[in-house]
C-alpha cells in the first residue's frame, strides 16, 4: 500500500500519549483506532478524520477538506483533508483534536466473527 508515511508517523507521534490505538491497515492506508473505533487514518497523501457530522458540515468549505464518499454513499461522520489544510502544526493539531474530540461519541463498528 502507497501511503505517506511521514504523515503516518506524525500521527502516531500526536496519538502516542493514549492508551489505546491500533493501527489497522485498511483505506489505500493505515487507520488509527482509538479505544478500539476508527479515529484518524492515512489514505494515499491525505488524511482521513472522523469527526462527527456537526463538524463534518462546518469545515467543507475549507480548502484542501472534501466529504469521503464511499461507493456512492457519503459518510456524514468523515473528511479527507490535504496537506494544504494541515500543512502548519497548528493545522494539523487542529484535526487530530476534531478526531479526539468526537472519538468518545462514535461508534465502534460492529466486530466480524
Amino acid at each position: 500500500m502507497a501511503y505517506n508515511t511521514k504523515l503516518a508517523d506524525r500521527i502516531r507521534e500526536a496519538l502516542a500519549h493514549l492508551p489505546d490505538v491500533e493501527e489497522k491497515e485498511m483505506f489505500r492506508g493505515v487507520c488509527f483506532m482509538v479505544d478500539g473505533k476508527m479515529c484518524v487514518c492515512v489514505s494515499g497523501e491525505e488524511m482521513m478524520c472522523r469527526i462527527g457530522a456537526d463538524a463534518t458540515e462546518k469545515v467543507l468549505e475549507q480548502n484542501g477538506v472534501r466529504q469521503m464518499i464511499m461507493r456512492e454513499k457519503v459518510m456524514n461522520d468523515y473528511v479527507y483533508v490535504s496537506e494544504e489544510a494541515f500543512h502548519t502544526q497548528k493545522d494539523f493539531d487542529h484535526w487530530i483534536k476534531l478526531a479526539l474530540d468526537f472519538n468518545p461519541r462514535a461508534k465502534a463498528s460492529k466486530k466480524k466473527k
